[in-house]
């Protein structure tokens, strides 16, 4: 049988980290997706490139890979060194579909027939990926039909269309059946899972179920009170009283407008407009002297 330079598949060094040889994986694997590359032989390099990958991404396969040394190249004729014991190792694919040489270092060795050894393929399922689907709070709540674009591991950019459910909170998974790796031999497709993450450019933040949000406020805002248009989870705004006298820090609550029935906490946020000007300086002096006030004791 023939060696199998499996680093040499995916590209990488035989000081590869495990990062390292996912990412060269899915680039691969991203290049000679049947689905996408329509040129002869793109069915078999695939296959090779899962080989590659179910081998190196195994810590005790890779580990027995290595034993063998760096002394092969890809294509030479090979023999397993006395000893090795194939039976004790199963391939992530359970060696469906894979080479001879991968059968004789991990098992599945082949079915008889006739009285004889040969290979027949068997059908395997796909392996099943996991992404971060980053939502603003309000799509959190709400729920509902969104388009999606996404970086596959082996087919690369595409759009999916998904349905998130009501009061999606950060860490639920969602599963699209049949969206994961390609099945091999005919195999079903894995399922890919979308984990709920809050977007980082939002304006809110979550504590548990209740949401968060800080008010900018003026002094005299805070001072004398103010009635004051406030961004809601769900969009729009509602009219909020500023009471009079409040302090940076001070939370004014909304019940039920959270997630999942939780609150919706506004915390109030005094904003000092800087003295600038001659005349702002004046105006802070002044207020200075007739205002005296001692905030640290």
């Amino acid at each position: 049988m023939k060696f199998h330079d499996y680093y040499a598949t995916l590209g990488v060094e035989r000081s590869a980290t495990q990062d390292e040889i996912k990412k060269a994986y899915r680039k691969a694997a991203q290049k000679s997706h049947p689905d996408r590359n329509k040129e002869a032989g793109s069915e078999e390099k695939f296959k090779e490139i899962n080989e590659a990958y179910d081998v190196l991404s195994d810590a005790e396969k890779r580990q027995r890979y290595d034993t063998l040394g760096s002394n092969y190249h890809a294509g030479e004729d090979f023999r397993p060194p006395p000893g090795f014991d194939p039976s004790q190792f199963g391939g992530q694919y359970g060696g469906s579909g894979f080479s001879d040489f991968f059968s004789s270092m991990f098992g599945d060795r082949g079915f008889e027939q006739g009285g004889g050894h040969s290979r027949r393929a068997r059908v395997a399922r796909g392996s099943d990926f996991e992404m971060v689907l980053p939502l603003s709070i309000q799509e959190m709540i709400e729920g509902g039909g969104k388009s999606l674009a996404i970086d596959h591991p082996e087919t690369g950019r595409k759009t999916l269309k998904i349905n998130i459910p009501k009061d999606s909170a950060p860490g639920k998974r969602i599963r699209l059946t049949g969206q994961g790796g390609a099945g091999v031999n005919g195999g079903p497709a894995g399922d890919l899972y979308l984990v709920v993450q809050l977007a980082g450019d939002s304006p809110f933040k979550l504590d548990e179920n209740h949401v968060l949000y800080d008010l900018p406020v003026t002094p005299w805002e805070a001072a004398l009170g103010e009635k004051v248009n406030v961004p809601t989870p769900t969009g729009g705004k509602i009219n909020m009283t500023i009471p009079a006298g409040s302090q940076s820090g001070a939370r004014l609550r909304v019940r039920g407008r959270g997630l999942a029935g939780g609150d919706y906490f506004v915390t109030i946020m005094i904003h000092t407009p800087p003295a600038k000007t001659d005349e702002a300086r004046a105006f802070y002096q002044e207020m200075k002297v007739s205002m005296p006030y001692e905030p640290r004791t």
